[in-house]
């Protein structure tokens, strides 16, 4: 009877009070209804533009798959701000909370300016990349291309938007971006319909009225973003004449600090990319839409990690920035528990509402299409509970200024095992796309262990804010 206690006993004590979990909701759930209405957008926009066919549909998702590169930037350097946000935030210091935003907008316009370039200037190499050997790569090069040059001046509102919103999260405010990301999607869906299909006397612009639609969004919820930080006097918000005036050895500081999280965050989109233009071999339209759609449904269930990412920053990165470190531990281990949990709470029914909405949402693909798309959600939500667990190892490492743990996890595996797993399966065998993904995802194992590994090291229970007091 007491060896059946003690596990028992063991596993309870992983996991905190209710009362812990109900604040750690409080912060995740409008981080995580933002993120369900973004991935309601990406909904709308791939049902009406499926209803194009599928050389359209795949030609839009594969210029989007191009510019997720470029939102990895920016959440890369507005993870680095974060992180010193929210410690300065625990410390009520409000002026490195100003620093730290000032290193979000000066570093995610900086990256904007780059990438506007290479999509104005060469989008058919860019697309070309992830379609070579596609049965219908001209087509989808040519619409893809066109598309990706006009949806490129979203990325300076982009910028602005992801700087000011996340800023919002970290200071545990986060009904502000959801709200102002609600009527930006308002805004982006009636563009849609107006501009996609030429409704109410508008123009017929097919895709490319998604991309004016998506324009008109993005202007609107900078504005409003900007209008608001101002006008409440949010405490990280500083306007544009004082921008620039900088504490130096800070911003370099939260620079080295991304540069970590840049290489491992490049590491898992490089690889994700190969892994993508490997599959997109393998067949016609049909695999790039099906696979698109796909990820267009598996949006919805990620929208656990964003509020994962949140809660963990803001509770475990504000204890330790007010010196309360046993707290910031506890935290921790009650939340990687809690990550496992959810995983699986949403995963069960999620297989369901994936079988209801695919066929429903994506009725104008082809079957095989649809079949891709229902195979690879499940496969997602397989893995979910593995996700959200290597998701609170990397924003706990993460809250306490130890970039380098995810650095190390994801750049090894993905360099030794996950890259040339890719390269083996596509050219070497004739397995399909979906359990390709499959097999190449159980590498994720071998990182939660390089993870469990550093963060026993405790590099990252370590006050950041107590070096810069105002």
């Amino acid at each position: 009877m007491n060896s059946l206690k003690n596990p028992l006993r063991s596993i309870s004590s992983q996991f905190g009070p209710f009362s812990f979990y109900r604040e750690a909701l409080a912060i995740a759930l409008p981080v995580m209804m933002q993120q369900f209405i973004m991935s309601m957008v990406s909904l709308i926009d791939n049902f009406m533009v499926a209803g194009l066919g599928d050389i359209s549909m795949a030609a839009v998702n594969v210029a989007n798959q191009i510019n997720f590169v470029y939102i990895i930037i920016i959440n890369t350097v507005c993870q680095a701000g974060g992180i010193y946000i929210a410690q300065f935030k625990g410390a009520e210091n409000p002026d490195g909370m100003k620093h730290a935003y000032r290193f979000k907008i000066l570093f995610s316009i900086s990256a904007s300016i780059l990438y506007f370039t290479l999509c104005k200037t060469i989008p058919d190499r860019l697309i070309g990349i992830m379609v070579t050997n596609n049965a219908a790569r001209d087509e989808i090069i040519t619409i893809g291309s066109s598309y990706l040059r006009l949806v490129s001046w979203t990325f300076f509102p982009m910028a602005i938007s992801a700087s000011i919103g996340t800023s919002f999260r970290e200071i545990a405010r986060p009904k502000i971006p959801l709200i102002i990301s609600a009527a930006a999607t308002v805004v982006n869906t009636i563009g849609n319909w107006i501009l996609i299909y030429g409704n109410l006397g508008a123009p017929r612009l097919e895709v490319y009225g998604a991309a004016y639609a998506t324009i008109i969004a993005r202007i609107f919820e900078v504005l409003v973003f900007i209008g608001y930080a101002s006008f409440s006097k949010a405490p990280f918000f500083v306007g544009i004449i004082n921008i620039f005036n900088i504490q130096k050895r800070l911003i370099v500081e939260i620079f080295l600090k991304s540069t970590m999280i840049f290489a491992s965050e490049l590491s898992w989109v490089s690889s994700e990319t190969i892994m993508t233009a490997m599959y997109n071999r393998r067949g016609g339209a049909e695999v790039v839409a099906g696979m698109a759609a796909g990820w267009t449904i598996a949006n919805i269930f990620f929208l656990i990690f964003g509020g994962i990412w949140t809660a963990s920053s803001i509770l475990v990165g504000g204890s330790l920035g007010a010196g309360k470190l046993d707290e910031a531990r506890q935290r921790a281990r009650w939340l990687k528990s809690g990550s496992v949990a959810i995983g699986f709470i949403v995963a069960i029914p999620g297989v369901l509402l994936a079988a209801f909405l695919i066929p429903l949402v994506f009725s104008n693909l082809t079957a095989a299409a649809r079949g891709i798309s229902i195979g690879l959600v499940i496969v997602v939500l397989i893995y979910l509970p593995l996700w959200g667990l290597l998701n609170v190892q990397f924003a706990v490492s993460r809250a306490g200024g130890d970039t380098a743990m995810g650095m190390y996890a994801d750049v090894s595996v993905n360099t030794l095992l996950f890259v040339p797993g890719s390269i083996i399966l596509s050219l070497a065998t004739s397995i399909a796309p979906v359990p390709m993904y499959a097999i190449l995802k159980l590498t994720d194992v071998p990182k939660y262990f390089i993870a469990r590994y550093f963060l026993a090291k405790e590099r990252w229970v370590k006050n950041l804010a107590v070096r810069h007091k105002a």
